[in-house]
Parts: structure tokens; sequence; C-alpha cells
């Protein structure tokens, strides 16, 4: 999947990974190639894929067409 990390005003990291693990406002929400698509809440904690680990405060996940973009604070 296609994943594109952006705050307000720069992309901070994009490429390619199988699984993500997302730090959902409910508890950790884990996405692999051609999910189901979503929105969800995201709170603070860390963020993980098979290609780069990173904290976060808050945001939003989406994804859609094997494409997750999500929508940070830092």
């Amino acid at each position: 999947m296609k994943i594109s990390i952006l705050e307000p005003k720069r992309t901070i990291w994009e490429g390619q990974a199988k699984e993500v693990c997302l730090p959902g406002q409910d508890g950790e929400v884990c996405v692999l190639d051609f999910h189901q698509p979503f929105l969800i809440r995201l709170s603070n904690g860390i963020l993980r894929s098979d290609k780069m680990r990173m904290a976060i405060k808050d945001g939003i996940a989406f994804f859609r067409s094997n494409n997750l973009i999500l929508f940070v604070e830092i």
C-alpha cells in the first residue's frame, strides 16, 4: 500500500508498506494491503510499519484504493 503522512504545512513521509499499525482512539488498528476503506481518529501513540516508526500526538487516518493517508500532529 502507498502511505502518505502529512502535517498541515508539509509532507513528513511517503512510501510503500505491507502493514501499518495505528494508535486509534479506541485501540490499536493494524492495516494490511487492500484493507476495507475506513476513516478513523488517531490518538497519542506510536505509528509503526515495516519501514518506519513515528510518535504522534493526534490525527486522522483515511484508507481507500490501497492508499493510506495520515493527517497527523507530531
